[in-house]
C-alpha cells in the first residue's frame, strides 16, 4: 500500500493506493476523509478489480488545511486530483465522489475531462445557491469550535455515525471548514452540462435534498444516467454501501467493456 503526499502549488495532498487494475479515484464527502471508504467497505469490495486511489481533499484528513477561502475554489480542488494522477504517472482514471467529492466530480468535466474515463457522482448537484452571499448555516456553529459543529452534525444523524467516524470528524480544522463553506456551491456548472460527454452515473437518495436537482442535471447531460435510491437520505447515500456498490460496479463494468 502506497501512502505518499504530492505537492500541488504548495498544498500537500495526501493519498493512499490500494489494489490492482484500472485506476479509480475515490473522493470523500465534506468533513470526512479517505478512511470513510475503508470503514464503509468500498475498499474491500473494489480493490481486487481496481487500483484504488483514495485522496484526502484539501482541508481534510492529512492534507494541508489552508484558511484562505480562495484556496477552495473548484478549479484548485480539481487540480489536486490531477496532481495525484500526475504523481502516479497515470494518464486516465475512473472517478467516484460523494457529496462534496461528487461536486468536484461535476467540476472535473469543466477543468480536466481529458483525464477521466468515467464519473460516478453520488449525493451532489452542479447548481450554485440562489443567494450566493447567504452564510452557510454550519459556519456560525463552527465558529464556536469543532466540538459544537460536529455535535450538531452527529445529532442530525443519530446512531448512524460510528464512534470511529465521530473521532475522525473531531480532528477537522474548523477554520478550514469555514473557508470551504464560504465558497461552497459558488460555481454554477449549469452552462457546462450539455458539454459533459464523459460517461457519467449520478445517483441520490430519494429523501435527500439534492435528489431533484441532481435528476434535473442529468436530463441536460448527453451521456449520463440517474439512479434514485428509495428511502435514503443524503447521509445514507454513501453509508449504505450495500446499495451503492452494486451501482458502482455495474456502471464501471459497462464503461470498461466499451473502452
Amino acid at each position: 500500500m502506497e501512502m505518499p503526499f504530492t505537492d500541488n502549488q504548495g498544498i500537500h495532498i495526501y493519498y493512499k493506493v490500494e489494489g490492482h487494475g484500472t485506476p479509480l479515484i475515490l473522493l470523500h464527502p465534506f468533513s470526512g476523509n479517505l478512511e470513510d471508504y475503508y470503514e464503509l467497505g468500498f475498499v474491500d469490495k473494489l480493490q481486487d478489480t481496481y487500483r484504488l486511489i483514495l485522496i484526502d481533499s484539501r482541508g481534510h484528513g492529512q492534507s494541508d488545511k489552508p484558511h484562505d477561502p480562495n484556496a477552495y475554489l473548484m478549479d484548485r480542488r480539481v487540480s489536486d486530483v490531477v496532481a495525484v494522477l500526475d504523481d502516479l504517472s497515470i494518464d486516465k482514471a475512473h472517478f467516484f465522489g460523494y457529496s462534496m467529492g461528487g461536486r468536484i466530480g461535476f467540476a472535473i468535466t469543466k477543468y480536466a475531462a481529458d483525464r477521466f474515463y468515467s464519473l460516478i457522482i453520488g449525493g451532489a448537484q452542479p447548481f450554485n445557491r440562489e443567494a450566493s452571499d447567504e452564510i452557510h448555516p454550519w459556519i456560525p456553529l463552527l465558529r464556536q469550535g469543532i466540538e459544537v459543529g460536529i455535535e450538531h452534525y452527529v445529532k442530525l444523524r443519530g446512531d448512524r455515525i460510528s464512534p470511529e467516524r465521530k473521532a475522525r470528524l473531531m480532528t477537522n480544522d474548523p477554520e478550514a471548514l469555514i473557508a470551504m463553506l464560504s465558497v461552497n456551491n459558488t460555481l454554477d456548472l449549469k452552462p457546462d452540462l450539455p458539454n459533459m460527454s464523459i460517461p457519467c452515473l449520478v445517483y441520490a437518495g430519494k429523501a435527500s435534498d439534492e435528489h431533484k436537482a441532481a435528476k434535473r442535471a442529468v436530463s441536460k447531460m448527453p451521456n449520463a444516467d440517474f439512479v434514485s435510491l428509495p428511502g435514503l437520505d443524503h447521509y445514507d447515500g454513501l453509508r449504505r454501501s450495500d446499495l451503492a456498490l452494486p451501482l458502482v460496479t455495474k456502471f464501471l463494468s459497462e464503461v470498461s467493456a466499451a473502452l
